[in-house]
């Protein structure tokens, strides 16, 4: 039989047991249609890259499957249904990983080695704080000039002095009959 990993999403408002009851029940799909669940994880509440279905975050599972296809396709086809699952996703594979998947592996610094030092700002290239670049190209530099004599704490244009000069005057507003005033 063909084997898939099957990764599915479920809304985060739902318990972690609710989400095992869900893996429960697709587990239960595969083996009416004459496959078997190899493995399954719960990865866990996490965050997503972006927001799906009003949810920015989601509980992860994956399903090790070793089932016909059309096993497969009955248990989407109840994913679809169900308004608990965000997204699936079921890709074919040659073989099942035996140890823990990537997501399930205890990452340790050891592993990573030594981080070597960031560059960047930190080596002192910048300037005291608060100068961005003002004294360095010439003065001006831009919005906030704080204690320079003779400016402002802000730089800006007179008002209605816009780039295509001082706006012209505005019309009169209309005196309306129907204010709602009445003369007795």
């Amino acid at each position: 039989m063909p084997l898939y990993e099957h990764v599915f999403l479920a809304r985060q408002d739902i318990s972690q047991q609710q989400v095992e009851a869900l893996v429960k029940e697709f587990s239960d799909a595969i083996t009416e249609g004459g496959g078997k669940i190899a493995k399954n994880e719960y990865w866990g509440l996490k965050s997503l890259a972006y927001k799906m279905k009003k949810s920015r975050k989601a509980h992860y599972a994956l399903l090790n499957i070793d089932a016909p296809a059309a096993a497969v396709v009955e248990m989407e086809r109840r994913m679809s249904i169900s308004p608990d699952v965000i997204r699936f996703m079921t890709i074919r594979v040659e073989a099942h990983e035996t140890e823990p998947s990537a997501q399930m592996r205890k990452q340790d610094r050891e592993e990573r080695g030594d981080r070597p030092e960031r560059g960047g700002f930190r080596g002192g290239d910048r300037g005291p704080r608060g100068d961005f670049g003002g004294e360095r190209r010439g003065g001006g530099g831009g919005g906030f000039r704080g204690d320079r004599e003779g400016g402002s704490t802000f730089r800006s244009r007179p008002p209605g002095d816009g780039p295509r000069g001082p706006r012209p005057p505005r019309p009169p507003r209309p005196e309306s009959s129907d204010t709602g005033s009445s003369e007795a």
